[in-house]
């Protein structure tokens, strides 16, 4: 048996869920700036929000330009949510795990489940997944409705779309209730502390 310490290891590639109003890309967010981890940077459809950057929140393409790049097999992941298209491309997520650094996906339920099938082994190797839940149904509408910045019929289809993702957080590996922003942050770091020292993580050289 070889009692040699392992010298290096893969990243963790954690899979984010949850509703809009979680708090999940705040999580990730602080995360990413305390240089815990990398936020892998999706493509979208959508228009850009007030604030948002190209390339560096998302980036924006065309509905016509994405699916060309689905065409061409480079998403890693990709989904059509609130009637526009995400997506994550493959090469770049890779990449970052055989170099050690650790990456999260902030993508909804569709997303997550294309990536738990996925046949690569160093895909298999890295992944886990967590569901950031809200404490309750009466505070994610609350959440949703502070935003201020949708009418009501958006609004409705929001929570509608949010009650939908909510019902398959037990196909995750880990749970996380939302409560106090700091608390859920300890237990956010925690856990990816906790599985960069996985077995599997570890690589031989």
């Amino acid at each position: 048996m070889d009692v040699n310490p392992p010298i290096s290891r893969l990243g963790v590639l954690l899979v984010v869920s949850g509703p809009s109003g979680s708090g999940k890309t705040t999580l990730c967010r602080r995360l990413c700036a305390e240089g815990e981890a990398v936020f892998s940077v999706s493509c979208t459809t959508r228009a850009p929000r007030a604030g948002e950057t190209h390339g560096k929140d998302y980036f924006f393409l065309k509905e016509e330009e994405f699916l060309d790049r689905v065409k061409g097999g480079e998403f890693f992941e990709w989904a059509r949510v609130h009637n526009n298209l995400y997506g994550t491309l493959k090469v770049s997520v890779e990449k970052l795990l055989l170099q050690g650094v650790d990456v999260l996906l902030d993508i909804d339920v569709q997303g997550a489940m294309q990536v738990r099938k996925c046949d690569d082994e160093i895909i298999k190797r890295c992944y886990t997944d967590v569901f950031i839940l809200p404490p309750s149904v009466e505070e994610l509408d609350k959440r949703l409705s502070g935003r201020g910045s949708e009418s009501p019929e958006h609004h409705a289809l929001r929570m509608q779309n949010a009650l939908g993702e909510m019902e398959y957080w037990e196909t995750y590996h880990h749970a996380l209730v939302s409560g106090a922003h700091d608390n859920d942050y300890t237990r956010f770091k925690s856990l990816l502390i906790a599985e960069r020292m996985r077995v599997s993580r570890y690589v031989r050289e």
